[in-house]
């Protein structure tokens, strides 16, 4: 049977890439696109999903900006193009070794195209928030997404991602994932990649 890409909470982790301060005048949609991976941040707290976050040369980019609300979290500092760092691949590993990578964050070409590729790689099944994914051009952006879906990615949302992770409005954690759709997604400015596909 095909892989479906349908989502579990037992089995995920949330990635969440190089959201810091230098990126913020520069990056296409960035408020919007960090909105959404507070809110994928904040499902993940209720649903017991474990976060990794990264972030790219910190000395020079800065620190992880606070509206993503990880201040409690440890950063991987990396100068890499990856998230896997070695750093990473042992908190992977202490958590199982997850099947399923969500995945948010910037640059769309850069560092969410390599996490994308070596977690492909290992045999995980990576599930790319396109509303929660940018870069400082929409070209590259909308060609990394195209890219990465032609490498075996799935491309979803911040919504679909939270309902498929409930999957039941009978789902004990419900009410506390609706309440972080209470408002719909901004628009990221998608609707042209769509449209293309």
């Amino acid at each position: 049977m095909a892989n479906l890409g349908r989502l579990s909470s037992k089995d995920a982790v949330l990635f969440l890439c190089d959201m810091q301060e230098k990126f913020r005048p520069n990056i296409f949609q960035f408020n919007n696109i960090v909105s959404n991976a507070a809110r994928l941040l904040q499902a993940s707290r209720v649903l017991g999903i474990p976060p990794i976050l990264t972030e790219q040369y910190p000395k020079g980019l800065g620190p992880t900006v606070p509206e993503l609300g990880a201040a409690d979290l440890k950063a991987h500092a990396k100068t890499s193009f990856t998230m896997m760092i070695e750093d990473v691949k042992k908190e992977l590993e202490a958590l199982g070794n997850p099947k399923q990578a969500i995945l948010c964050g910037i640059e769309a070409h850069a560092c969410i195209a390599c996490t994308t590729f070596d977690l492909l790689e290992r045999g995980v099944e990576v599930h790319i928030v396109a509303d929660a994914v940018s870069a400082r051009s929409q070209t590259d952006r909308l060609f990394a997404l195209s890219r990465l879906k032609q490498s075996g990615a799935f491309l979803t949302t911040t919504e679909a991602v939270l309902l498929q992770l409930v999957q039941d409005a009978k789902h004990p954690n419900f009410k506390q994932i609706q309440q972080l759709m209470l408002h719909p997604s901004p628009d990221t400015g998608l609707l042209a990649f769509f449209s293309a596909m």
